[in-house]
């Protein structure tokens, strides 16, 4: 085993914390997430909101990582539903990774979402004399020991070999660690079916692949390329270079987008009017440009997204305005909101609002305008940047506009979650 695995010339692990978000709460509670029915979900809010995690226990008996609270098991009576904490759960995972850091250098880690990173060993194999499978037990057990959580690993030639590793092979290992390398491909990469197992199959993409005849990882690999991207252009290519094992990802080439934007979205807890719906619009503009400044950047473009409820067949649109100049200013930028929603939005029920500023550029310099009233407009400014310094230093709820005191303001039950949950 060791002689097969030190010959190959790259090693990629990914490691994937076991239902994370329950896990930590039964760890915080000092119960076994293996034999504790407990699920993620906050009460407060109706039973067809998403429950966020499941303990290993509740999956074992056939509960989906991903389900509504309304479709939990009615008949288990001792079931415990603990409300999301987001910034224990961000914690945890900056923990987590500090742990990696401990085993490899930052640039040999890539963390793709709270509960899940790729780690580069290759360079540290002979730094640590072991294989990939005792340094990949090394790391787990580490996590173990500070953490009380249970990780689950796939070592491969490259990240998607170790992606499908460790949702194939790592979860039902007794150390949940699974490994495929580039000379394994056709005994552990191939005979895979139905291909939504592998990571990036949907079941649309499959239904379609199912079509044509192929079933099975090998009967992806053999069909001929060219047709695969007839079919599906750019992603056929990536299907046939995947089920032969080949990906080019490099953990190192960190992905920078083109062009940078920042962004604010929230789902509404009921129907709100035209009128509600613009009041959180006006603290969700807020907010953003709080963070334009926060960067030191202006925008130049505004995009707006309105969701109607589902009560509606028509589901929303979404529309962007570019500016005469970038800037920062909340009123300004209100403005361009405002006519965006005026014009486009119709007086149905809405459920869903999103807007992001794109196009960021530095302030270098200040575009003249011969309508602006410049006395009137560095006040604004200066009262900005006023009510920034009070939020960032004792908080942004201690100093909010007269509107947060309206029934449809969100302001400040949003500023107490992360990512639309508690903290």
């Amino acid at each position: 085993m060791e002689e097969k695995i030190t010959n190959q010339k790259k090693v990629i692990a990914v490691i994937d914390m076991k239902s994370f978000y329950s896990s930590v709460e039964c760890v915080e509670r000092g119960l076994d997430p293996f034999s504790t029915p407990l699920a993620v979900t906050d009460l407060s809010r109706k039973e067809a909101s998403i429950v966020l995690s499941v303990t290993p226990y509740l999956k074992s008996i056939g509960v989906p990582s991903v389900c509504r609270r309304k479709d939990l098991p009615k008949h288990i009576k001792n079931m415990i539903y603990a409300t999301p904490r987001m910034g224990l759960y961000v914690k945890k995972s900056a923990e987590i990774v500090s742990i990696f850091l401990d085993f490899v250098g930052l640039d040999d880690v890539h963390t793709y979402s709270i509960d899940e990173s790729f780690l580069d060993l290759t360079p540290y194999l002979k730094l640590y004399k072991s294989t990939p499978y005792e340094l990949a037990k090394k790391i787990l057990t580490r996590i173990k020991d500070q953490t009380g959580l249970t990780a689950t690993c796939g070592l491969g030639s490259n990240m998607f070999l170790a992606k499908v590793a460790d949702d194939i092979y790592g979860k039902k290992d007794p150390n949940f660690i699974g490994e495929i390398y580039t000379n394994e491909i056709k005994e552990k990469l191939w005979p895979i079916k139905p291909l939504n197992k592998i990571w990036g199959i949907s079941q649309g993409y499959l239904a379609r692949l199912n079509r044509i005849g192929i079933y099975s990882v090998k009967d992806l690999a053999t069909y001929p390329k060219e047709k695969l991207v007839k079919l599906f252009g750019v992603l056929g290519e990536e299907l046939h270079n995947h089920a032969n094992g080949i990906d080019e990802t490099n953990i190192r080439e960190k992905y920078i987008p083109v062009n940078k934007a920042i962004s604010n979205g929230q789902v509404l807890m009921k129907d709100y009017t035209k009128k509600g719906a613009l009041l959180v619009l006006k603290e969700m503009n807020d907010d953003l440009c709080f963070r334009l400044r926060e960067i030191g950047k202006k925008t130049s473009v505004i995009h707006l997204a309105v969701g109607y409820s589902l009560s509606s067949e028509d589901l929303g649109f979404s529309k962007e305005l570019t500016l005469s100049f970038p800037t920062n200013n909340n009123k300004e930028i209100y403005e361009g909101i405002k006519y965006l929603f005026d014009k486009y939005t119709e007086n149905k029920p809405i459920r869903r609002l999103g807007i992001s500023f794109s196009h960021l550029v530095n302030p270098t310099f200040e575009q003249l305008d011969l309508f602006k009233d410049y006395k009137e407009y560095d006040k604004e400014n200066a009262l900005y940047d006023y009510i920034d310094l009070i939020q960032e230093k004792y908080g942004k709820n201690k100093l909010l506009k007269l509107d947060s005191k309206k029934e449809d303001s969100t302001i400040k039950e949003r500023h107490n979650q992360i990512g639309g949950h508690r903290k």
